[in-house]
């Protein structure tokens, strides 16, 4: 008998090394989504190249809990079901946490999957207030919110342009609307009544219709809320129609893209977004590695996607557990010392401070305008 036991508990604790060399050898899954093909790909990209440098740093220094950390890619495509869909994805591959989306519009339906699926969700880039504004314990926003974005915009056109018949135009998404929405109570806030108010769809080709209507307004200034392709678009067409109107917009649009691809019609355009990255102290680590693996310059929400990222890694190494609701209370509840400076977030999860400042296109470039 006793040969026999020595036998199965030798057989045991073989099994049991297996196993525990098994888990170690594992890894920890952190999804990372957004619009990583199409034509907001290059969007989807500046999120990616954020995280990939931030897991690559990680992975460098061992990992999380003694193993490698793993991306696994959702792209929604900017499309709300598809966001559904790459969420349902993530659960059921058992990431611990996400950083994405980036459109509001797949933030925010995504969100109720992974809050009950209890993954946390980091995201870098969605602006529209209803994403914190639900009582979800898991959500986070690094950037800034769209009634703050919105205020700044209006004050702008304002006080500095000084200018008051104002067209505003939005793409009917979440981001899009909620920003122009913002802008418009901000405007009327200051007395200043937008003298059309109206909208584009996404995807069109051809928005003179909408342009020659705005025009019978004689419009000093088109805001416009949503992205830069639309935006390349609305410009251009704005100067073969001869409209001689500012055109001021939010972060959607500050991309490389909208300068590249608009060329004349974008210069002069008037662009919210947050003060220069790369004049940072903390961000000069992030842009130098970001050059040297990818030899570009950083987008917009690079930074951005690294310090969701890294936040998250640091909650779970900080808590030794990949338990969402532990990682979750020590996010809200830690000053952080990130690449974008000291932050700290609130109990809805938004951070406690996102200054905005206004951008001109001048000379084929982003000037950031004291």
């Amino acid at each position: 008998m006793g040969r026999r036991w020595l036998c199965l508990w030798n057989a045991l604790a073989f099994i049991l090394l297996i196993a525990v060399n098994a888990h170690a050898a594992g890894t920890i899954k952190v999804g990372v989504a957004g619009p990583l093909t199409g034509d907001q790909g290059a969007l989807g990209l500046e999120l990616k190249n954020g995280a990939i440098i931030a897991v690559e740093e990680w992975n460098a220094k061992g990992g999380l809990l003694g193993q490698k950390i793993e991306i696994v890619w959702g792209d929604d495509q900017h499309d709300p079901k598809q966001a559904v869909a790459v969420a349902n994805k993530f659960v059921n591959e058992g990431v611990v946490g996400v950083i994405g989306h980036f459109n509001s519009s797949c933030s925010i339906p995504a969100s109720t999957i992974y809050r009950d699926g209890k993954v946390v969700q980091l995201t870098p880039a969605s602006t529209n207030p209803r994403f914190t504004e639900r009582g979800l314990w898991n959500v986070f926003r690094v950037c800034g919110r769209d009634d703050q974005q919105g205020g700044v915009a209006a004050d702008f056109i304002v006080k500095k342009l000084k200018k008051t018949k104002v067209v505003v135009l939005h793409d009917k998404t979440t981001y899009g609307q909620g920003l122009a929405d913002e802008t418009v109570k901000a405007l009327e806030k200051a007395k200043t009544k937008p003298v059309y108010y109206g909208s584009i769809t996404q995807g069109d080709k051809d928005y003179r219709p909408v342009l020659t209507a705005v025009k019978q307004s004689d419009p000093e200034v088109l805001f416009y809320g949503g992205i830069y392709p639309e935006a390349v678009l609305l410009t251009k067409q704005m100067r073969e129609l001869g409209m001689k109107t500012i055109f001021v917009s939010g972060d959607g649009v500050w991309a490389k893209e909208f300068i590249e691809i608009g060329g004349k019609a974008a210069e002069g355009a008037f662009i919210t977004f947050t003060p220069d990255q790369t004049k940072i102290k903390e961000a000069q680590g992030v842009i130098r590695r970001h050059k040297e693996k990818f030899e570009t310059a950083v987008g917009a929400y690079t930074v951005y996607s690294y310090v969701a990222a890294v936040l998250l890694f640091d909650a779970i190494a900080a808590t030794q557990s990949t338990d969402s609701v532990k990682i979750a209370d020590y996010i809200k509840q830690t000053k952080w010392k990130t690449a974008l400076g000291p932050i700290e977030f609130d109990k809805k999860g938004d951070v406690l401070i996102s200054p905005y400042v206004v951008w001109e296109v001048k000379n084929g470039k982003f000037v950031e305008l004291r």
